[in-house]
């Protein structure tokens, strides 16, 4: 069935990737760790022959003298150095995060839920654990085609010699993690007769004309790529993760996992260079392009092919081997930190070893499944797509490695604090971005699969409002952009074009007073900030920061289930004025100050001389005023809904423009229409006044209506008596002086028996409609 064949080499080709090598015993809890007796590997069995035993995969026999055949010597070695470079970039990532924090079972999921959080971690962790599982058959594959290009004769027998393959693989993973672990010193000294098989027969037949002839770029089709070669060139050298999955069985993992991985990428890539300067100069082109293996075993050291075929066999099978530790080992971390509900029953580990026997049997059961239909020649095509999307899991893993370290060092948190100083957060930053860009280039429609299957299992994630137990450096890296913004921000001066709206909301009790928590909500969606605040006067001590705690918490509550992004604020005084003052002046992180303040309106008579007193408080300290009045519980917004302006000049009417302006923006509002009212005496000043708040608005880009009456009587009393009245009128105020106040109060309060609400603005300055 050559077929068959065909397309296991290529999915081998395909999917030979970093297959995490997870030999710990993968608890996330301290007591577990203790009682399942972890093991003390050191650098080269812990660290070092994981890594090497992954870097050294099938492609290095199957596909690697194929592309250096149709890139040429010397763009393979370039090949070769970017792919390095993007894996050493993730190895200091890796190094500086797990010499800062132990790292305990589920390796690179436990890295990266513990620095971008559990819904991020989470979803990268559940994918790996799912390319991992779909690796065991492509493996699985590998092996069988490279036996049955050794011994034709098992070629009918291709899928139950790869099922009965699987069986065994689950068979000595089930048993344990120690016996998997002595094994690998045999499968190293298998693929290092391999590898001295390979490189010895290229020397013996090393010519310098072949060498020179190999050098140029000469591809054999036009659908050979540069970006393609890449691609399958590309999982030769990964393997990395291997040392960091060992860390929790390792006697000393801040100086193994340094010197192991190092030093794997060294060899491994040591050992490519030779292969490709080496073979390059050995052999012919056309046998490089169209019989890579075959040359190889035909040229091999002594003219015995035996030691390649069996590196080839060892290279599967390792790999396999660690795939079926390595996947079930994270899903038993994933289950323990609870990041979904219902699969718990994946938590638990053996009484000896805590071995993940549940998780084990589950990966059996999806990688029969998935050997029994890729083993099938109509679903090769289907195979691929799968190979290339798990291509994209393990290189989203490398990415959010690197994001994660990035997180932690450029957050700036004192707690990160790696032994490992040969690391900055722009490497970590480059290697992250190269993930991402490898992922387009190789196959973007794989990448977009990858994409939307780990933002579901984001979303999954998230829905269920996770709350581990664990911490996560999101908040510091947030702290440290905002700091640097906030520094950036200071030294710029502020002008009219860049005035956003900074409520302050004097809230009170929010049960009271919801209302002015909706209108901050909406005068602030995606423009601006708010802040609910509740001035609490005249308690003891020993009871102040017990009531403020309790009223931040009835804020923030309010806040959630009115879903306004605002920040809940109280304070405690002696009185309402000194609260108001403190506020007013203290109440910001370096230039981000409240600009407006948003009140109610005085209920009681005695009220209305304190709450005047509070109007010119606020006014003399330049902030703006709005305050609603809202007489009566108004009924349900509707499209039909219009907002009023009762238009005056100046920058109070500037800024009742922008106020209008921002609550369209809002969902609550969206609908609505805004209309200029203005009255005048005579007809001839209407045509003139109609004309000049037309060109007002043009030049400030608002799209609301203009609406002039011939009246005696104010706009503000017209529009309020119109049939019908507006939902809301906008009022340009001055804070009245203390002899006037009764009387505005009593003006105000009964123009507020016409509308349903009523709006009072007062400018404090900062504003321009033109800006």
């Amino acid at each position: 069935m050559p077929s068959r064949a065909s397309a296991a080499d290529h999915g081998a080709a395909q999917t030979a990737r970093e297959l995490c090598l997870t030999m710990e015993s993968n608890t996330t809890d301290p007591a577990a760790d203790t009682a399942a007796g972890r093991n003390q590997f050191g650098t080269f069995g812990g660290v070092f022959t994981p890594s090497i035993l992954t870097i050294f995969g099938v492609v290095m026999f199957l596909r690697a003298g194929w592309v250096v055949g149709e890139a040429g010597i010397g763009q393979a070695v370039l090949i070769l150095c970017l792919a390095e470079a993007v894996m050493l970039c993730t190895a200091v990532s890796m190094a500086a995060i797990a010499t800062n924090t132990p790292v305990r079972g589920g390796g690179a999921y436990f890295m990266i839920s513990r620095a971008l959080g559990p819904q991020l971690g989470g979803a990268i962790g559940l994918a790996l654990y799912l390319a991992q599982t779909v690796s065991v058959p492509f493996y699985v594959l590998g092996f069988g085609q490279a036996l049955v290009r050794a011994f034709p004769a098992v070629q009918p027998h291709f899928l139950p010699l790869a099922l009965i393959t699987t069986l065994l693989l689950f068979a000595l993973t089930y048993l344990g993690a120690n016996l998997a672990i002595r094994s690998q010193y045999l499968v190293m000294a298998v693929l290092a007769l391999a590898v001295v098989s390979v490189l010895g027969g290229a020397i013996g037949r090393f010519s310098p004309a072949t060498f020179a002839a190999n050098w140029p770029t000469l591809y054999s089709t036009r659908e050979v790529t540069f970006w393609g070669l890449f691609a399958v060139y590309f999982p030769a050298v990964t393997g990395i993760l291997a040392g960091i999955n060992m860390s929790g069985d390792l006697k000393d993992p801040a100086r193994s996992l340094v010197r192991g991985t190092m030093a794997a990428i060294a060899v491994g890539f040591a050992v490519y260079l030779a292969e490709i300067l080496l073979c390059g100069g050995s052999q012919g082109r056309d046998d490089l392009v169209s019989r890579p293996y075959e040359t190889l075993l035909a040229n091999a050291l002594f003219g015995l092919p035996a030691p390649i075929m069996a590196g080839v066999f060892a290279a599967a099978l390792s790999s396999a081997v660690g795939s079926f530790l390595g996947a079930p080992r994270v899903l038993q971390a994933v289950a323990r930190d609870r990041i979904l509900p219902g699969i718990g029953v994946f938590a638990r580990g053996s009484a000896r070893g805590d071995e993940p026997r549940r998780c084990t049997v589950l990966t059996l059961i999806i990688a029969l499944a998935v050997t029994w239909v890729a083993a099938d020649p109509s679903s090769y095509r289907t195979f691929d797509t799968i190979a290339a999307v798990v291509t994209m899991f393990f290189l989203a893993t490398y990415g959010m490695i690197n994001l994660a370290a990035f997180v932690e060092s450029f957050g700036g948190n004192p707690s990160f604090r790696p032994r490992f100083r040969v690391f900055h957060w722009s490497a970590s930053l480059l290697g992250a971005l190269a993930c991402g860009a490898i992922m387009v280039i190789i196959d973007p429609l794989p990448a977009l699969i990858a994409m939307v299957v780990v933002t579901g299992l984001f979303a999954l994630i998230q829905r269920h409002r996770h709350r581990g137990a664990f911490s996560d450096a999101r908040r510091g890296f947030l702290f440290s952009l905002i700091r640097r913004c906030l520094q950036a921000l200071d030294t710029m001066p502020a002008d009219p074009r860049n005035w956003r709206p900074n409520v302050l909301v004097l809230s009170g009790d929010p049960g009271m007073r919801a209302a002015l928590i909706r209108f901050g909500g909406w005068l602030c969606t995606r423009r601006g900030m708010m802040t609910a605040a509740e001035i609490i006067p005249g308690l003891e001590l020993h009871k102040a920061m017990q009531v403020r705690q309790a009223s931040i918490a009835a804020l923030r509550q309010a806040l959630l289930d009115e879903r306004i992004a605002g920040f809940p604020e109280a304070l405690v005084t002696r009185s309402l004025d000194d609260g108001l003052m403190t506020l007013l002046q203290t109440h910001s992180i370096g230039p981000l100050k409240p600009n407006t303040v948003l009140l109610g309106w005085p209920r009681q008579a005695e009220r209305v001389p304190p709450y005047m007193n509070l109007l010119r408080t606020i006014a003399h300290q330049r902030r703006s005023i709005i305050s609603i009045v809202e007489k009566r519980h108004p009924t349900p917004l509707a499209a039909a809904d219009r907002i009023d302006i009762a238009w005056e000049p100046g920058e109070t009417g500037s800024l009742m423009l922008i106020l209008a302006h921002l609550l369209t923006e809002s969902w609550a509002w969206k609908r609505s229409d805004v209309s200029l009212v203005h009255s005048v005496p005579t007809v001839a000043a209407a045509a003139e006044a109609t004309q000049t708040l037309h060109q007002i608005l043009a030049a400030g880009r608002f799209d609301f209506k203009v609406d002039v009456r011939v009246a005696d009587t104010p706009a503000i009393v017209a529009t309020a008596n119109g049939a019908p009245p507006p939902r809301l009128l906008m009022v340009g105020f001055s804070p009245p002086k203390e002899a006037d106040a009764v009387r505005f109060f009593e003006a105000m309060d009964h123009l507020a028996d016409s509308v349903p609400t009523l709006m009072l603005v007062a400018s404090g300055g900062g504003t321009d409609l033109q800006a």
